[in-house]
């Protein structure tokens, strides 16, 4: 199963936007508490989680999902089950998505070397051995990133498109009335 790891602080529309599509898109994925199952994200939302980290172990894991937020993603960094899972997941060759500030977990741990990605502006210095993008949303082989929580819809549907192909995406990006704007972001990569 994938996992979305939550973390107190995390960016609660980078987290449910993805998190819905990727559901809608019918992919086995949950939501993991990294410090217990009630999670408060950035803006207070308390969240409920699937599972809290001390309830999984790393076999059952097949890629994950970091939103980010302050300080919601330094608390996924120190983390070390989040970073064992995501280091299983870049060994395994397994997706690993990451939006807004996430994306400089994936730089300290090497995984974006000679890989093309994108972050929230003022951490790309963070994104060691990566290639910057100006796009919004990025899939490189099996790492996806995202720029913010403006590109929360899309970034779900490119997780939804790596994990069950450009159809489904854009079948749910016409369910939700973002079919255009699905195209156009399509186009522009």
């Amino acid at each position: 199963m994938i996992c979305q790891f939550l973390a107190p602080g995390f960016e609660e529309t980078e987290a449910i936007a993805p998190l819905d599509i990727a559901r809608r898109a019918g992919i086995e994925i949950v939501t993991v508490g990294i410090e217990g199952k009630i999670v408060t994200g950035s803006h207070g939302i308390p969240i409920t989680a699937d599972y809290s980290a001390d309830e999984l172990d790393l076999s059952q894991i097949s890629g994950v999902v970091l939103p980010g937020g302050m300080p919601g993603a330094k608390n996924l960094e120190s983390s070390s089950f989040v970073k064992a899972a995501v280091m299983q997941a870049f060994e395994r060759g397994e997706m690993i998505a990451a939006i807004c500030a996430a994306p400089y977990l994936l730089g300290r741990w090497g995984i974006l070397e000679g890989k093309e990605a994108i972050c929230f502006p003022g951490y790309e210095s963070e994104l060691s051995g990566a290639r910057l993008s100006q796009k919004n949303v990025v899939t490189d082989g099996n790492v996806i990133t995202a720029r913010a929580a403006g590109w929360a819809v899309p970034f779900g549907l490119a997780i939804a498109e790596y994990q069950k192909g450009r159809e489904k995406a854009d079948e749910i990006a016409a369910s939700i009335q973002l079919a255009d704007f699905w195209a156009e972001v399509k186009r522009n990569e």
